[in-house]
């Protein structure tokens, strides 16, 4: 381990990596680990992070754990994150004992949790206990994290701003040091959004990477992925390699040398669209970024917004319908009652079921065509620096559901996140961190794409950058506070 403290590594303030280390080392039993990440939550309710909490799925997941650790140590030690307590989106899954609700009345005692889906079973493998949901908006429709149904989430940093969505009770908690990592799902930014909102790190993988279903559908037409929010690049990583690969077959990656410096062509991309600005700290931020890669040795390619601006349009487009109709699907399908619904949701459901089948096929269609021209794109860079959001994180209430003007909420949220839905509809992978903090002291991120698979050189990119320490959290995390 790198560092001088074992308990932290080279992460300022410590990770999951970091706390597992401790764990495995003795100096902190699974079952302690469990206890203070409940205490943590109980002291933290106020942030309106976690919508549920088990308690005795926790200790008894932590027991077993501990168990394991004394009579079995060999098979303990390979966990890599071992006793490390965790928390799953209301959203996504399912996690046995768990049963998410998607931040809704709709789908009060619906949903299935008897049974881990293959995802949440590796997750288990990896050693993670879980204990509870994480806040999220109503069926995952915003980018902040505000049910009607409760609780209101907030960000850590500034209680009065929101901490993202549609991931952000994930972010939040990770934020506030309740948990290390914390599981979540991105179909439209959901993982980078609340990432960036709080000062983390959020990698939404390749499509295909990570095991979809059973259980969670076909994942909006494959426009949505499932990973974590996270502390450091290293964890970033971790998980990836720990939860990677379909049940089929192992995900084929193509092999990165760490033992040889990278040379890269990095595309840079500061300005957004004139309709959805980017603010001029968070283009500064970019080129910073930018700047200090090319004193590394890598070549910057500059990126206008016209040569995006199409495929950013379409996206925009492919995702509305996509999840229009999804969720109009839901309803036929599930016999969903609209009436206990929020009016944007069922504003939305009416929207897709409006659309129809034609307009679905229309819509997966025009998918491939994205992909195609950001694979163009990439025949002339290797990866892709972008601003991540607009704005600062927005203040609480900015994303309102009690309306049913779609158009609006649509164009509200690419004005916060111009750039989100690019990697889910072309399917490739996206990372956000920290590079920075404002006049506020909130964070100031950026995005790196890569092509299909490029998860190893984004992992590389993002720890060069983030080795920089620009970004400190505030918050210790429950079980490396001492």
């Amino acid at each position: 381990m790198n560092g001088t403290d074992a308990s932290k590594g080279s992460i300022p303030g410590g990770d999951a990596i970091a706390l597992a280390a401790r764990i495995r080392s003795g100096a902190l039993g699974c079952a302690e680990a469990m206890k203070q990440a409940i205490s943590a939550a109980r002291a933290n309710e106020a942030l309106g992070a976690i919508c549920h909490i088990d308690e005795a799925l926790g200790m008894a997941d932590a027991a077993a754990l501990d168990h394991e650790f004394r009579n079995n140590p060999a098979t303990f030690s390979i966990r890599r994150f071992a006793g490390v307590p965790t928390f799953a989106k209301d959203l996504g899954g399912p996690f046995k004992g768990l049963a998410v609700r998607a931040g809704s009345r709709l789908f009060d005692g619906m949903l299935d949790a008897s049974a881990d889906s293959d995802l949440a079973a590796r997750f288990r493998q990896a050693g993670f206990s879980l204990f509870g949901l994480t806040t999220s908006p109503e069926v995952g429709l915003s980018l902040a994290s505000e049910p009607v149904r409760g609780p209101v989430c907030r960000n850590p940093l500034d209680p009065s701003r929101t901490a993202g969505g549609s991931s952000g009770g994930a972010a939040a908690a990770v934020a506030a040091g309740i948990v290390a990592i914390a599981h979540a799902t991105d179909a439209g930014g959901s993982i980078r959004v609340p990432a960036a909102c709080c000062g983390l790190i959020g990698l939404k993988p390749s499509r295909g990477a990570i095991p979809g279903g059973p259980g969670f559908g076909n994942h909006l037409g494959g426009i949505a992925s499932e990973l974590a929010v996270s502390r450091s690049v290293r964890d970033a990583g971790a998980i990836f390699e720990a939860l990677r690969g379909n049940p089929a077959g192992p995900y084929a990656e193509p092999a990165l040398d760490k033992s040889e410096k990278l040379h890269l062509r990095i595309g840079l991309l500061t300005q957004t669209s004139s309709d959805f600005p980017t603010e001029p700290a968070r283009q500064e931020v970019v080129e910073a970024a930018a700047r200090s890669l090319e004193q590394d040795g890598h070549e910057i390619v500059t990126v206008e917004w016209e040569r995006l601006a199409a495929s950013v349009t379409a996206s925009a487009a492919i995702f509305a319908d996509i999840i229009s109709i999804n969720l109009a699907w839901l309803v036929e399908s599930l016999h969903l009652d609209l009436s206990k619904a929020e009016p944007l949701t069922a504003a939305f459901a009416e929207r897709g079921a409006a659309l129809g089948p034609t307009a679905l096929w229309q819509a997966l269609s025009a998918m491939p065509h994205v992909s195609h021209d950001l694979w163009r794109l990439f025949d002339g860079i290797d990866c892709l620096l972008t601003p991540m959001l607009a704005t600062a994180p927005l203040p609480i209430g900015s994303f309102p559901t009690d309306h049913r003007d779609t158009e609006l909420h649509l164009n509200r949220m690419a004005r916060f996140a111009p750039l989100a839905c690019l990697a889910n509809i072309s399917g490739f992978p996206a990372l956000t961190l920290p590079f920075g903090r404002d006049a506020d002291g909130l964070p100031l991120p950026v995005q790196l794409l890569a092509p299909m698979g490029g998860e190893p050189m984004l992992l590389a990119v993002a720890s060069r950058l983030e080795a920089e320490q620009r970004w400190i959290h505030p918050h210790a995390i429950s079980g490396l506070a001492s």
